[in-house]
């Protein structure tokens, strides 16, 4: 498993409940803030994944659909929601 060291650069996106989105083809990882500011980090997530999420209409009800339950993830943060 990938170390929850390695740092993932994020980019602000439009949506009302993720803040921003990082994402690492050589190591398959997706980091993902919330607007809560609690950060996540999904494992295994290959590139057309990422792609489809980048395309949604609408990034949390895709996150919900297709990245949530499908992958293993790590909490990053201590933020409280």
């Amino acid at each position: 498993m990938i170390s929850r060291e390695l740092l993932v650069d994020r980019t602000p996106v439009n949506s009302s409940c993720i803040s921003s989105l990082g994402y690492s083809a050589a190591h398959e990882v997706l980091d993902i803030e919330f607007r809560s500011g609690l950060v996540y980090r999904y494992f295994a997530v290959p590139p057309d994944a990422f792609a489809s999420l980048l395309a949604a209409p609408s990034l949390g009800a895709h996150f919900n659909r297709a990245i949530k339950s499908r992958f293993d993830y790590a909490r990053l943060n201590d933020a409280e929601p």
